[in-house]
């Protein structure tokens, strides 16, 4: 019997304070650059799943260091992350499709 994956989860603090506790989706990889896909409950719209980007900053000297997240200020590379995304979202559709025959 195959165990289930772990799922790997980050709580955020917001500029006010407020604490949300997100599922790690998925690391991408945009020019060089890694990113993380955060996703949490939407609470207007309860059962679907806010996605959040950040830009993942690790200490290449030290691999047991926390990672950093640091928010996308550009609107140009949030683009690229989020067409990124997508490009990801599409091929596990399609391998979803491909395992399916």
């Amino acid at each position: 019997m195959q165990q289930p994956e772990e799922e790997m989860s980050v709580d955020i603090e917001l500029d006010d304070g407020t604490v949300v506790h997100c599922t790690v989706e998925t690391v991408l990889e945009v020019d060089g650059r890694d990113y993380i896909v955060l996703g949490h409950e939407d609470k207007k719209h309860p059962g679907e799943t806010e996605i959040w980007f950040y830009r993942l900053i690790e200490d290449p000297n030290d691999p047991n260091a926390e990672p950093e997240l640091e928010v996308i200020e550009s609107d140009e590379e949030y683009e690229a992350v989020e067409d990124r995304f997508d490009e990801y979202l599409d091929e596990l559709e399609f391998d979803e499709l491909s395992d399916g025959r």
